[in-house]
């Protein structure tokens, strides 16, 4: 399948994007999101690992007015996050509670919170990149999976969205891993240029691609 880039011009959206997107496209996807599912840590919110303190919550750049805008255009809204350290007994569930409640508090409401509190050798069927939350949020919201679009920074969010038939867009950080950039079928250089993609393949602005089946490696580094 052929790799291919493409730019959406200021002029085409309410607000300029950054950056750039890429996309592996063989034809339009058949229904427009309904939803939008986050990861949480990297992706909401500054990566602090095994974070237990709600005061160390630290939203990302303009999070709270993306969200806004997500709202307004009537998509609902989850999170979808790997908690290991539930299982390694570094945080308690309620500190990992109280932490989403403060982002819930900075960024909510969210329509769904989907933790994974179980460590990889669990081999637990909600844990990212399986895609058990992604089932469970859409189930919670009340829309088909091929109608969500998961935003995440790391492979393992992607391959989850994949995995449950959702649509995706990987914002890497500094902890992702360049095969993850490659094989991502959508990325974006930050939340509000992925946000905005969402925002068109809502509309119909923009066709999305359709969802490619590309295998993504599995790495502790990559599911928290």
């Amino acid at each position: 399948m052929a790799l291919t880039s493409a730019t959406i011009p200021p002029t085409a959206v309410r607000h300029r994007l950054r950056g750039w997107m890429q996309h592996r496209a063989t034809g339009p996807w058949p229904v427009r999101p309904r939803a939008v599912l986050f990861d949480r840590d990297g992706t909401l919110v500054h990566d602090v690992p095994y974070n237990g303190d709600p005061d160390q919550v630290d939203p990302v750049d303009g999070a709270r007015d993306l969200l806004a805008r997500v709202r307004a255009a009537g998509l609902a809204t989850a999170v979808v996050t790997n908690q290991s350290g539930i299982a390694r007994r570094l945080v308690s569930r309620d500190q990992v509670d109280a932490v989403n409640e403060r982002i819930d508090r900075l960024l909510g409401p969210f329509d769904s919170w989907q933790v994974c509190p179980h460590g990889p050798a669990e081999n637990c069927p909600c844990r990212k990149p399986r895609p058990g939350m992604v089932l469970a949020a859409a189930k919670a919201l009340g829309v088909r999976p091929e109608e969500c679009v998961l935003i995440g920074d790391i492979g393992a969010d992607i391959e989850a969205a994949q995995a449950a038939g959702a649509r995706s867009v990987l914002v890497p950080t500094h902890v992702t891993r360049a095969e993850e950039v490659a094989d991502a079928p959508v990325t974006a250089p930050d939340l509000a240029t992925a946000v905005e993609l969402v925002l068109d393949w809502s509309s119909g602005r923009q066709p999305a691609p359709t969802l490619t089946q590309t295998p993504i490696q599995d790495g502790e580094q990559s599911t928290t």
